[in-house]
């Protein structure tokens, strides 16, 4: 069905939930074959049974519809090892992956993606420029508050920077939580990764966050929507004009901001 609108000039996501499972499958009717098993007992052709499925999702030239169609397969690890043959196998096959952890899952983080895990091969490209500028450091201080946060437990003394990092990793994520059915449109991911990025969340506590970036994001829409406006007639770049805005109304809103009761 993908195939068909690929093929007809349209564009398509196809989900192949679980590629774990059909690898088990495949793997017991190989076995009940007899025919020989390599590593983890699989079939030596297993990596081209994934391959062969992937590779059908493919962007088309011009002359061709200029369809696409967009294949994102599910796997399941085992307690959370990546270096299995079948995680392994697809993360070469894909062009990068999200990293699920249920560790993150059960602390409330929901989507639960594994920072340092999630790869993409793609990279900034496929970010707009306004995003990639705002969240450039995000990934790196997102990692470094995961690694500070294991050795916090084990000491209570920590130095002014430790601390720092902790305090704002810690309203990263709080940042980052998302309720099922609620997208956000491009100008209003770069205006809240703005405020956590730049520091002005630093001063809210942790359990008012989420109402904190709700009350900002409403304020921005209604008081100063020239702001977001002005980031997407540029094309999803943010000018000097635009940052020192959001600046300004961060700096103002964040002054004055009274936590709900």
């Amino acid at each position: 069905m993908g195939e068909f609108f690929r093929d007809n000039g349209k564009h398509a996501v196809i989900f192949y939930d679980d590629l774990s499972k059909q690898a088990v499958a495949y793997r017991q009717m190989s076995l009940l074959l007899r025919r020989p098993p390599g590593r983890e007992a699989y079939p030596g052709d297993v990596f081209y049974l994934h391959s062969r499925l992937l590779e059908r999702a493919a962007k088309m030239h011009r002359s061709n519809g200029g369809g696409s169609l967009t294949a994102l397969p599910v796997i399941e690890t085992q307690a959370g090892d990546v270096s299995a043959y079948i995680p392994t196998n697809v993360i070469s096959i894909t062009d990068g992956q999200i990293f699920l952890e249920s560790e993150l899952f059960y602390q409330g983080q929901r989507p639960a993606i594994s920072v340092g895990l999630s790869v993409s091969r793609v990279g900034s490209a496929a970010q707009y420029k306004a995003t990639k500028a705002v969240a450039g450091t995000m990934k790196l201080e997102l990692a470094q508050y995961r690694e500070v946060a294991a050795f916090a437990k084990f000491g209570s003394d920590l130095d002014a920077a430790t601390q720092q990092q902790l305090n704002r990793g810690v309203r990263l994520y709080e940042l980052l939580k998302q309720g099922q059915y609620e997208p956000y449109e491009p100008e209003e991911v770069v205006a809240s990764l703005f405020i956590g990025v730049k520091g002005y969340c630093d001063r809210i506590d942790v359990d008012q966050i989420q109402a904190f970036e709700a009350a900002f994001l409403a304020h921005v829409k209604t008081a100063h929507s020239k702001v977001l406006k002005e980031i997407v007639d540029s094309g999803y770049v943010l000018t000097e004009s635009a940052e020192q805005s959001m600046h300004d109304i961060a700096e103002a809103f964040t002054t004055g901001y009274t936590p709900a009761e």
